[in-house]
């Protein structure tokens, strides 16, 4: 089925598919199914060229005719007895629209036909290639019927008789057999071939009905090689049947052939003329006028005896338009001859004498078709003109005649006029490539590795409540507003000594007092205290966190870790120093630093002690509270301290417990009186 679909579309003429198309018009509006049978599905299997059309209807074909003639059929002959139209569409198409039947016959040469299906009517027919139907409906496009197996007849390029008496009910197929033979250099089957031999030896021919004869007569003259056939039919005896006097010594032989090589090229530029009109002339150049007008009235078809007369009319008239002005360019003249008549196009290409005539002609066979070599596929290609752009096919014509009439003779005029129909250039694809960001300074990679974190100190209960979050807060600002470090007014390891020596006296006043005398220098070692080597059972140890209980002292734990993390700061290896950046004015509501001069924003910052070692920054920590009731007093003081200069930073414990800063000289000396309890341990994982 698929295959049948792709022969209708490719090998049938552009005018054949669209006399076919409305032949399924004019049946689709009437209701009635419609086949192509006969001889074109036995050559569209074969693979001979379609020279005629036959297609068959459910229904009188006769009832037809207004709509066909309509569609833009001619009617040139019709056929009572089998119901059949004969028509002629626009491009040279023949055609023969006839009914389903089922024939019997009674006596030889005298048919009887009644309305039949569709495979009735292909059993009734001549030899089994042309047996054979396509659908040409709407939901069996393309789908062979085929009761006979002609296809296998097709194969071995054979004919054979649907009937054992085929010959004998319709002596006409013996002529027919002849025909064909003649025309696709088949043989007959054997038994075929012995029934033909019988019938011509018996006189089955004299049976033949006047229509038969004389359709078979007006065949010779639609064949594409009339000669080869009239003299096949003289060596069978046929010819003297068909029409007495008439034979090949009668014809123009030369011309007949010189007639056969225009068709051929005008078929090679795509225009498929009927020669049949006009081989005519050719064919009886020696009959005489009597003769000639005769055979005229003996064709079955009367519209052939008129395109036979009209011919030399249409001619002239073509051959006017052909030479006027306004076809002058090469282009005009293309369009005219396409649009022409095929007929009157070939009855002029081989009948004119004039130079003008046969010079257009040769430069329409050679030259002009050279110009579709030159259509510069590749700057298309480069313009983005490609094939699926829309109005491609009529941009290809254009530029073809442009060519032809020698208007595109550089590349640039090329280009010139394939600009308008260039598309726009297609937006550039997006990047996906993330953009890589920005490198930081060393200055501010230095900046971010070594942030200070100041440490604020709570003095009671009273000031954690009271004073411990805006502290907090003001040192969280000022640290992120400026990181960088405030050097130490005093040296960390003496503030750390006399916090371990007050831890190790078990927090008598003595050593209260001691710790509480170092005075402001103890007070502005409120930096981070320096990460010590953790030893070895050290590592794993959890930093110290402060008691939930309010009234819980861990002023002992504190001043002992202090006093642990200013030894390990004093065996740290030196690091480079950073450079000191004055701190900025602390938040309102902050006191100023031990040290700063009284109404001074800004804290006074003292040269570190000779030989102390910075520890590097770490995060704030907030100091548990202190034990005992202390009354409510000004928020706490925070200092923030930066590595000492000369100082060589050390890298962070892992995890070091925060330093608890000492109190207030009052906070100490209250708290001397009082026995100090010893540190509590710290938790371990």
């Amino acid at each position: 089925m698929a295959d049948y679909i792709y022969l209708l579309e490719n090998r049938l003429s552009p005018a054949q598919q669209e006399a076919l198309k409305q032949i399924r018009e004019v049946a689709r509006s009437r209701a009635t199914t419609v086949f192509l049978v006969g001889g074109a599905v036995r050559d569209l299997t074969s693979g001979t060229s379609i020279r005629d059309l036959d297609v068959v209807v459910q229904g009188s074909a006769l009832k037809l005719r207004k709509e066909l003639e309509k569609a833009g059929g001619r009617v040139v002959g019709t056929n009572e007895t089998f119901q059949s139209l004969y028509l002629t569409f626009p491009g040279g198409v023949r055609l023969e629209v006839g009914s389903t039947l089922a024939v019997t016959f009674p006596k030889p040469g005298k048919p009887v036909v009644k309305p039949a299906g569709i495979l009735d009517d292909l059993r009734r027919r001549d030899f089994t290639a042309n047996a054979m139907a396509i659908s040409l409906n709407e939901g069996s496009y393309g789908l062979l019927m085929d009761p006979l197996n002609g296809v296998a007849d097709i194969e071995n390029r054979e004919l054979r008789l649907v009937s054992n008496y085929g010959f004998i009910e319709d002596p006409a197929r013996m002529i027919r057999a002849t025909r064909l033979g003649g025309r696709l250099g088949w043989n007959m089957e054997e038994r075929t071939q012995q029934r033909y031999d019988t019938g011509k030896a018996e006189g089955y021919i004299s049976a033949l009905s006047p229509w038969e004869r004389s359709y078979e007569l007006e065949e010779i003259f639609h064949e594409e090689d009339p000669l080869r056939i009239q003299r096949k039919l003289e060596a069978e005896g046929w010819s003297e049947v068909l029409f007495p006097g008439w034979n090949a010594a009668k014809a123009n032989e030369a011309e007949v052939e010189r007639l056969r090589d225009v068709v051929g090229q005008l078929n090679t530029m795509g225009i498929f003329p009927d020669p049949s009109a006009a081989f005519f002339p050719l064919l009886a150049a020696k009959l005489g006028a009597k003769e000639t007008a005769t055979l005229k009235e003996t064709f079955a078809r009367p519209g052939f005896v008129e395109e036979i007369e009209s011919l030399e009319t249409r001619t002239k008239a073509l051959a006017t338009q052909f030479t006027s002005k306004g076809n002058a360019a090469p282009s005009d003249a293309w369009k005219m001859l396409y649009g022409a008549e095929p007929e009157a196009v070939l009855s002029l290409a081989f009948t004119s004498k004039s130079p003008a005539v046969q010079q257009k002609f040769k430069l329409f066979f050679n030259e002009w078709p050279q110009a579709r070599n030159k259509v510069p596929y590749a700057l298309m290609q480069e313009m983005r003109i490609s094939p699926d752009l829309q109005g491609h096919g009529e941009l290809l014509e254009k530029l073809f005649f442009a060519i032809m009439d020698g208007l595109l003779e550089t590349p640039e005029q090329t280009r010139a006029f394939l600009e308008p129909y260039s598309p726009p250039a297609p937006p550039p694809p997006p990047n996906l490539r993330r953009r890589p960001a920005k490198r930081e300074t060393k200055a501010a990679k230095s900046k971010a590795a070594k942030p200070t974190a100041p440490v604020v100190r709570v003095d009671d209960q009273d000031g954690i409540a009271a004073g411990a979050p805006s502290a907090i807060e003001g040192a969280a600002d000022r640290a992120s507003v400026a990181p960088a470090a405030v050097t130490a007014t005093a040296a960390p390891a003496k503030v750390a000594a006399a916090k371990n020596g007050a831890a190790r006296n078990g927090g008598s006043p003595a050593a209260a007092k001691k710790g509480s005398s170092a005075g402001p220098a103890a007070t502005v070692a409120a930096a981070v205290p320096p990460a010590a080597k953790p030893s070895a059972g050290a590592k794993d140890r959890p930093a110290a966190k402060p008691s939930p209980a309010p009234g819980k002292s861990v002023q002992a734990t504190g001043t002992a870790k202090a006093a642990s993390a200013g030894k390990a700061a004093n065996t740290s290896k030196a690091a480079k120093p950073a450079p000191p950046v004055k701190a900025k004015a602390p938040a309102a509501g902050a006191k100023a630093p031990v040290g700063a001069k009284t109404g001074s924003r800004k804290p006074v910052v003292k040269a570190p002690a000779k030989g102390a070692k910075a520890a590097p920054p770490k995060r704030p920590a907030v100091v548990a509270k202190a034990a005992g009731k202390v009354p409510a007093k000004a928020p706490a003081k925070a200092a923030v301290k930066g590595p000492a200069k000369g100082a060589q930073a050390k890298a962070p414990a892992k995890r070091p417990a925060p330093a608890k800063a000492p109190a207030k000289k009052a906070v100490a000396a209250k708290k001397a009186a009082a026995p100090a309890r010893p540190a509590k341990k710290s938790a371990r994982r």
